[in-house]
């Protein structure tokens, strides 16, 4: 079963709705938070930074190219959806180590 925080779009690319918690410790994944991918980043939420690290880490974890993995909403704030082509539903959530 895919988790509820993974959806295929109409267009065939992966959306993933994540929480985004900067100035961790270090970059790591934090489990589901209700709908969502608790993501832990180093990086400070300036210029960007902390969107960058989160792709970055998305990208992989996921073992895809930096390009694969793009922000699509949530920008400014902690709550993002990103988009995420090369890997199916099944695969990606194995990967994000949501399936048990």
């Amino acid at each position: 079963m895919i988790p509820a925080c993974l959806q295929v779009s109409g267009r065939g690319e992966l959306l993933l709705r994540v929480k985004v918690q900067p100035r961790a410790a270090r970059t790591a994944l934090a489990g589901l938070l209700g709908r969502e991918l608790k993501v832990r980043v180093a990086a400070p939420p300036v210029d960007e930074a902390a969107n960058e690290e989160l792709l970055r880490f998305l990208a992989k974890t996921l073992d895809l190219p930096r390009a694969a993995v793009q922000l699509v909403h949530g920008r400014t704030c902690g709550h993002k959806v990103l988009a995420i082509v090369g890997v199916p539903a099944a695969e990606a959530a194995r990967r994000l180590g949501l399936l048990s």
